[in-house]
């Protein structure tokens, strides 16, 4: 059975000049202008792990809305946050950035079939191998606050992905080339890889930029059972089953060493026999050979 995966729940204290972030570090809320919205996930992403928001308040008067991505660039590193993510930290490097529009998110990838989209009522969201409620992934409407209308929305599938009380999560799923796919879900929906080949040998911040049109946002956490073969481990060929960790669970490696120092997952080859190791999903999946 798949161990609970507690995600990383709240916002880094390093974010842009004009945002203001509560006491618990979960909403952030851009308090004037357009721009200057960036933030930051507290803590890198491990491997299918879903950095999810929930937009909280919209501001008229702007042209633009929630952009969402991950980063490289651990943000203490940043000599100046930049004013937007896009095109700003794009252009820095190491960072993928997806902008949010009202209708058109999906992503169709080239000589790939589209896939048939999941009905919403169906409990659980599969990509790759990460499979993840879906119950919280979509917006609802507070009791009493238009939840008539904004839950007609839901069943039918079609709340706007710029609403009120929409919910939009960004992870990255490793690839058997030791790369990742970046995945954008709203309101329990996958978007699709809206960018490929990111690093898995980095740590992978989620990138949130409160910007123009939406006001501020709150991080909703997610606890879910999820497992993922350390990228760094693909190529070892020692039979199956080697390097399969399951976050949270002790597990047993079929040949040599799994270890936890200086959060790193290492590969000892030098070592005999099988052992086991706890794996917390705070670990990030660094691991060499």
């Amino acid at each position: 059975m798949a161990a609970r995966c507690r995600l990383a729940a709240r916002f880094h204290h390093i974010h842009g000049a004009n945002i203001h972030l509560d006491a618990s570090h979960t909403q952030a809320t851009r308090v004037e202008s357009f721009a200057n919205g960036l933030c930051f996930s507290q803590e890198p992403l491990a491997p299918g792990q879903i950095f999810l928001v929930e937009i909280e308040e919209k501001e008229l008067g702007w042209c633009g809305h929630l952009r969402v991505g991950l980063t490289a660039h651990d943000p203490q590193s940043l000599e100046v946050v930049p004013e937007y993510s896009l095109p700003d930290l794009v252009n820095m490097g190491d960072s993928w950035v997806f902008a949010i529009t009202r209708n058109h998110n999906r992503v169709v990838v080239e000589g790939e079939e589209v896939q048939a989209r999941g009905q919403p009522w169906e409990p659980f969201l599969l990509i790759e191998r990460v499979r993840i409620p879906r119950d919280t992934l979509v917006g609802r409407s507070r009791p009493g606050r238009y939840s008539h209308i904004l839950d007609d929305l839901y069943k039918m599938n079609v709340l706007p992905a710029t609403a009120r009380r929409s919910r939009i999560g960004v992870l990255y799923a490793p690839q058997p080339d030791g790369t990742a796919d970046m995945h954008i879900v709203i309101n329990g929906e996958d978007m699709g890889p809206s960018a490929r080949g990111l690093p898995t040998t980095r740590p992978l911040y989620a990138v949130i930029d409160v910007f123009a049109s939406t006001k501020s946002v709150r991080v909703i956490p997610v606890d879910y059972g999820c497992r993922y073969l350390c990228p760094s481990l693909w190529h070892v060929r020692c039979g199956p089953g080697v390097g399969e960790l399951w976050w949270g669970h002790p597990i047993v490696a079929k040949s040599g060493k799994v270890g936890v120092p200086l959060g790193r997952v290492i590969w000892d080859k030098r070592a005999l026999g099988p052992c086991a190791a706890q794996v917390r999903s705070k670990v990030l999946l660094l691991g060499t050979v």
